[in-house]
């Protein structure tokens, strides 16, 4: 049911790893085939198919073309907005996202289409902000299994059970404990929306395979009061297993995995912060992995303040002189201070410990220094020193920070909505910049640090400002808009994945990282920038994908890690062009078509 793009050019079928499909051979006939989405088409089989399948007599007798069920169903979706247009917020997106869903379950081809064809409009229903609302509601909304379930229950039997998942081919694995979604905490076995909605925006964004992915919950109980109560919770009603015996049971599912798929990538999701350091430390130099709370989060960051820069008219060795406080001290915001600081050092060619001096970090707690107790290890390279610090004091609050910093940059990733307060927001109209930043970047929309709104209203006009989840461009008066940034993962990870897939990367390095980082920072024009505008339109995510995914690929290639992909060998890498490596991703990224089917007994 899939096709191939070709983009036209000579170099791009040279480089291909996969035939544009023929016929699919299909093992099933009758109402089977109906019931996999994989090749149903509903009321699109030709009379040749319904032959050929033993489908006559079940389905109705007109022949319905692709593009007449496209509008058939984009119309039902316009007529659901128009009947509930009065009802909440809350009651439309979950409206929206099961309407989604029940095609998602009967017809693969044409959702994906759908969804590429309206990315940005249908993005936050499938993916954030509206995942959170599914994960909080899974249990009750959950209609048919999707993904693979390995629970503590299963310890010592996950080498047999990987078996059980029907494809012999995985390429994309995003994985979950459930144990820290979004900025809505421990939600157990409901979290498998996470990846589901992640592996969604795969195939949306990068074109991987949706046959060749596999969205994983790691199900090792739940602090939860709350869902261990609730009758309808699926998950093991147990609390979360710790320690070495947690440890124990993600071992076993990674080992698992690659014994039966050995080029696979792995996406950690929303683990908390001691396991998601402890599992990328653990895993990251034997396995192709990466975490992308941590590195994700960390890259589209990165590339939002390398294009603050730009947007100041700047050069980009100025990054190194931006003061930055980063307001959250989980896995997200440690990461974006982590690659942050790698950039300064390798920038300027100082080591990272002078590179930490332009930032500052505040947790629940306040500014966080070394007389701090009780500092978790992962925030400890990012403590102050009392002695480098004029008129603050350990614990200093958010307001005292800015006032006295007068940063470039106020950053948040702490989950905690509002914490960006009016009085806040007015003290950085006195930061050292002429155009300073505010990237509100927790999910979902209720825990933004603050609103665009609210950003331009009281911080000033001339700011520039990101979140994480999507806000409306703000109307500044006078024919003048304050333009809203959307600092998400969805520009990065999809490239990171699928630069580390076609190259055949061993691992995913920091250097891969920054590569896709820099890149996504260098999409936008000068002018773009100068106007405030950090990111490119969600539309153009395939486009952009396809330039972070060849970053990536060239990348691993520099670092001596590329293995190739496919008929595609190192060497082959190695000696692509930078425009050929663009246009090899892009000729390997697939496309949502029917394909014949032929029954084969």
């Amino acid at each position: 049911m899939w096709k191939l793009v070709r983009f036209a050019a000579s170099r791009s079928r040279r480089f291909s790893t996969v035939a544009i499909p023929g016929p699919c051979m299909v093992h099933k006939r009758g109402a089977d085939i109906l019931h996999d989405p994989w090749f149903n088409k509903d009321t699109g089989f030709p009379l040749t198919e319904r032959d050929r399948l033993g489908l006559r007599g079940l389905l109705p007798p007109r022949v319905i073309s692709f593009e007449q069920q496209y509008d058939r169903f984009m119309n039902s979706y316009r007529s659901l907005e128009k009947n509930t247009k009065d009802q909440s917020e809350k009651v439309v997106s979950l409206a929206k996202w099961r309407i989604l869903n029940r095609l998602h379950d009967r017809n693969e081809t044409l959702y994906f289409r759908v969804l590429i064809d309206n990315i940005k409009e249908f993005a936050p229903i499938i993916y954030t902000p509206t995942v959170g609302l599914v994960c909080q509601n899974y249990s009750g909304l959950y209609r048919r299994p999707r993904g693979m379930y390995f629970s503590a229950k299963d310890k010592g039997e996950m080498m047999s059970m990987i078996y059980n998942w029907p494809a012999s081919q995985v390429d994309m694995i995003v994985l979950t404990d459930g144990s820290r979604v979004l900025g809505l905490g421990d939600l157990g076995v409901q979290g498998i929306a996470i990846p589901i909605g992640k592996l969604d925006i795969y195939v949306a964004a990068a074109g991987i395979n949706p046959q060749r992915i596999l969205p994983v919950m790691l199900d090792v109980g739940t602090n939860n009061q709350k869902l261990l109560q609730d009758r309808l919770y699926l998950g093991v009603r147990q609390p979360r297993l710790e320690g070495e015996e947690y440890l124990s049971i993600v071992d076993e599912f990674m080992e698992a995995v690659y014994a039966r798929w050995p080029k696979a990538i792995v996406q950690f999701e929303d683990f908390q912060m001691k396991w998601a350091f402890e599992t990328l430390n653990r895993y990251r130099r034997r396995f192709c992995m990466f975490n992308d709370d941590i590195q994700g989060t960390a890259g589209v960051a990165l590339a939002g303040l390398l294009g603050t820069v730009r947007a100041q008219g700047r050069p980009l060795s100025d990054f190194v002189k931006q003061k930055i406080v980063v307001v959250g001290a989980g896995s997200a915001g440690l990461g974006v201070l982590n690659m942050a600081v790698e950039a300064v050092s390798r920038m300027s060619g100082c080591s990272e410990t002078a590179a930490k001096s332009q930032f500052f970090l505040i947790d629940k707690d306040g500014l966080v220094t070394t007389e701090r107790s009780n500092l978790d290890p992962a925030a400890v390279p990012f403590a102050k020193s009392p002695r480098d610090l004029e008129g603050l004091t350990e614990g200093a609050s958010i307001i005292e920070v800015v006032k006295k910093v007068k940063p470039h940059v106020l950053l948040g990733l702490s989950g905690v909505g509002g914490i960006f307060n009016e009085e806040v927001l007015k003290a950085m109209r006195e930061s050292v910049s002429t155009k300073p930043a505010i990237f509100a970047m927790s999910n979902p929309t209720m825990n933004a640090e603050c609103t665009a709104i609210d950003a331009f209203k009281h911080a000033g006009e001339n700011i520039v400002f990101a979140s994480g989840s999507p806000f409306e461009n703000v109307d500044l008066g006078n024919g003048t808009v304050g333009h809203v940034n959307q600092a998400n993962n969805m520009y990065l990870f999809p490239g990171i994945g699928l630069g580390a897939l076609l190259s055949g990367a061993r691992h995913i390095t920091d250097g891969m990282l920054q590569a896709a980082a820099e890149c996504l920072a260098s999409y936008m024009t000068e002018e773009e920038t100068q106007n405030g505008i950090l990111y490119p339109s969600i539309d153009s995510i395939r486009d952009v994908t396809a330039e972070v995914g060849a970053a990536v690929l060239r990348a691993a290639v520099a670092e001596e890690l590329a293995e190739g992909h496919g008929d595609v060998g190192p060497k082959e890498l190695e000696h692509m062009s930078e425009e050929d490596t663009v246009e090899y991703v892009r000729g390997n990224m697939w496309y949502p078509e029917y394909c014949p089917l032929v029954h084969e007994k």
